[in-house]
């Protein structure tokens, strides 16, 4: 029994050596370059059409959160500033409201969640 203990740890010690190895970049290629385009670089409307692929519900969501933000706060969102109300924390609330009400077809509370819209820093309503 103690005779194979040796023989496990060499061959975890090998498989881990291994695993490493592969995990290491090659110092020919370099670091990879760091982007130099902006967050905002996709067009809204392809974000959109990503979104619609992922899930129709985010993609109907997001399309009523930014057509309210335009109408209700006089306030053009792009891409970047959706990405963040989607991402940051748990997603904006009103956001996440909307797409919840998009999978629901509830049109109700839609129609709330927009009338009840804060409106971003810097915009008016």
């Amino acid at each position: 029994m103690f005779r194979r203990a040796p023989a496990a740890a060499f061959l975890v010690a090998g498989v881990l050596a291994g695993a490493s190895a592969l995990a290491q970049t090659s110092p020919a290629f370099g670091p990879l370059p760091a982007s130099t385009a902006p967050a905002d670089d996709m067009p809204l409307a392809d974000y959109f059409g990503l979104l619609l692929q992922i899930a129709p519900a985010a993609e109907s969501g997001a399309r009523t959160y930014v057509a309210a933000v335009q109408l209700r706060c006089r306030h053009t969102m792009g891409t970047a500033e959706l990405r963040r109300a989607m991402a940051e924390g748990e997603g904006n609330p009103t956001l996440m409201g909307l797409i919840r009400a998009a999978h629901l077809k509830d049109t109700v509370t839609r129609d709330r969640l927009v009338a009840q819209l804060p409106c971003p820093l810097g915009s008016t309503r």
